[in-house]
């Protein structure tokens, strides 16, 4: 038997002068709460009382509080924040539902002063503002890691490949030596026969037979250690000529690599200058950033309260005047709107001076890292030439060496095979050349056993070696997908923002049914734009307007000309877009809508309709016209006291 989804808990919102409220106490069950009332009955100050409780700093001090408070009780957990006034200041405390409220505050926090809405209303370049939320850094310097892993992991791969082509060469090699091997075991079978049947027709003393076995083993010794001697001389000599040949192109490659003439030490303590002073300017843009939403949003909350004096014309033609919400005084609204105007202006110098920095911080990273490779690669060739130069002293020493021990040694081998000839015994010339011969074949044996034993080693280490190269190619390309994963990541992202704002647009204008407004989308193209000193390519997102003619002909339109409706609708939507696809509802359950007033009741009640599909709380601030419209099933809060 099924029992159905679990129901969701209420929220529970208790506030303490926090915008025009003295204290007030409101549950919100899920689904759409919608709070009804004219202007001035504290609707916008609750919606951003519940978003200081959900994390946000986008709220104000009542006017005559120094400190206020916001409880939130939701699923059995209650989050708490405070605000208190200091000097010209509010500070923010407590222990909120959300740690971060950035993305939320784009995304989920619709207030009229709602950047992401304000942005297709102004024609900014959405593309930024969808992208906010990525550490597109982060996510760079990831990439970066994950190359250097696979450029490391493909030349492990290419020296087991060309290990892998060189194990045929060996075992050819080992098949030779063997039959070489079998071919000498075989004739010393044979001389040692030969030698046998010699000894049994020689008529000769005991004591000369041995004589003569014990002189030939002297010979058989001396020309063992002649020939090692020999073939480490040979050995020293090749090496030493290939010590020679790298010295040479160590030396060439020091006269054509150029001394590094800038410390690339000083150029990180620039860059950490420079990293320290964009992430200053992150959070001043951040701060400006609120400080603007924020008093925007006042601003026009009490535009709205003006416009209810009972004789409207005195109310525009009068010096307006309104309570500061920062210091309690009583200030022009022109001065208000001036002092925006210079945040404004100042927001952009900052956002400027950023994209500067940030081309600076490029520049220097690329040619600190290009210093640092060349210092390495000329301290590691200065290194090597030191060692090789001692190296050929040494092999110089050890050639000589050799050379003398030979010398010396093949006197001794010479002396001890005339004494070998000296022995008298019959058939002393047949027996000598058959020792002579018996001996340089279980020299060549000793040789090709040894010869035999490090070919098998070396192809017993290629197959080991070669065994790990198809783990390793499967690391390579895991690290692939993931660089892949990474580099598309933010591909991916924008293209599903310009996707979900597409496919939502298009069924809110069915829903909405504007008169000649076909369609509204966004194309997602790349453009050059100049980054500080350079032009670099980054990706825009254009809004495109069609409309239809008297006549039923269709043209392309522009953001201006959209009628107030349109463009509170267009900026909602792209709104609804980032939420989804950034996942807010995984971070919080909340969208709060406010300002609707420019859209016609029966279309706000369709867009309401329309966003409750998408996340548990819709909180929506209405006039009672508007809210009359909506749905018999939503809850309504007539009162906030």
């Amino acid at each position: 038997m099924s029992t159905g989804p679990i129901p969701l808990p209420s929220a529970t919102v208790n506030v303490r002068n926090i915008g025009g409220i003295d204290e007030a106490t409101v549950t919100l069950p899920p689904g759409v709460s919608v709070l009804t009332g004219r202007n001035a009955t504290n609707r916008t100050s609750f919606l951003q009382a519940l978003m200081a409780g959900l994390g946000s700093d986008r709220s104000s001090l009542k006017a005559d509080a120094d400190e206020g408070e916001v409880t939130l009780e939701l699923g059995g957990d209650t989050y708490t924040r405070t605000l208190t006034r200091s000097d010209d200041s509010v500070v923010f405390g407590g222990d909120p539902y959300l740690d971060d409220p950035t993305v939320a505050d784009l995304f989920a926090f619709l207030l009229e002063s709602n950047e992401a809405r304000r942005a297709v209303a102004r024609g900014d370049d959405l593309r930024e503002v969808i992208m906010r939320p990525i550490d597109t850094q982060r996510i760079e310097s990831e990439i970066e890691r994950c190359k250097r892993e696979r450029d490391d992991l493909e030349q492990r791969i290419e020296t087991l490949d060309e290990l892998g082509r060189e194990l045929p060469g060996l075992e050819a090699k080992r098949r030779e030596k063997q039959q070489e091997l079998a071919n000498a075991r075989e004739q010393l079978a044979e001389t040692r026969e030969a030698l046998d049947e010699l000894d049994t027709g020689v008529e000769e003393s005991r004591s000369k037979k041995r004589a003569l076995e014990d002189a030939f083993d002297e010979v058989k010794q001396a020309r063992s250690e002649l020939e090692d001697l020999e073939f480490d001389l040979e050995t020293e000599r090749t090496t030493l000529t290939q010590l020679r040949s790298e010295r040479d192109e160590l030396s060439e490659t020091l006269e054509l690599t150029e001394e590094v003439d800038r410390e690339p030490d000083r150029l990180a303590g620039r860059i950490d200058e420079l990293r320290r002073r964009r992430r200053s300017l992150d959070e001043t843009i951040n701060e400006l950033g609120s400080v603007i939403n924020f008093n925007e949003g006042m601003l026009e909350e009490e535009g709205i309260e003006l416009g209810e004096t009972e004789n409207p014309t005195d109310a525009l033609v009068a010096d307006e005047q309104t309570v500061c919400w920062t210091c309690g005084s009583k200030v022009d609204t022109d001065q208000i709107e001036e002092t925006l105007d210079r945040l404004r202006d100042l927001r952009s110098d900052k956002l400027e001076e950023r994209n500067d920095v940030r081309a600076e911080i490029d520049s220097l990273s690329e040619e600190q890292s290009r210093l640092k490779q060349r210092r390495r690669k000329r301290h590691r060739t200065e290194q090597r030439l030191k060692a090789v130069e001692t190296e050929i002293e040494t092999a110089e020493a050890r050639v000589e060496d050799l050379e003398s021990q030979v010398s010396t040694q093949k006197e001794r081998v010479a002396e001890l095979e005339e004494a070998a000839e000296a022995v008298d015994v019959q058939g002393h010339d047949e027996a000598l050349e058959l020792h002579r011969e018996s001996s340089g074949i279980e020299l060549r044996i000793e040789r090709l056993e040894s010869d035999l034993a490090d070919v098998n080693a070396e192809i017993e280490g290629y197959e080991e070696r070669i065994e790990e190269r198809e783990v390793i190619r499967e690391e390579r390309e895991a690290l692939a997908d993931r660089l892949t994963e990474l580099r598309t990541r933010v591909d991916r992202i924008e293209q599903e923002a310009v996707e979900a704002f597409n496919d939502h647009m298009n069924t809110v204008l069915e829903i909405l049914e504007y008169e000649n407004l076909d369609r509204i989308w966004i194309e997602r193209r790349e453009a050059r734009v100049r980054e500080g000193r350079r032009k670099v390519t980054r990706t825009r997102f254009d809004v495109h307007i069609v409309r239809s003619a008297a006549d039923g002909t269709a043209y392309e339109d522009t953001v201006d000309h959209l009628s107030e409706s349109e463009r509170e609708v267009t900026g909602l939507v792209f709104a609804l877009a980032g939420y989804l696809v950034h996942d807010v509802a995984d971070t919080v359950p909340f969208i709060v809508l406010d300002s609707l007033e420019a859209i016609d009741s029966d279309r706000i009640a369709r867009v309401v309709d329309y966003f409750q599909e998408h996340v548990d709380f819709l909180v929506a601030a209405l006039l009672p016209e508007d809210a009359a419209a909506l749905s018999e099933d939503y809850s309504y809060v007539q009162q906030i006291d």
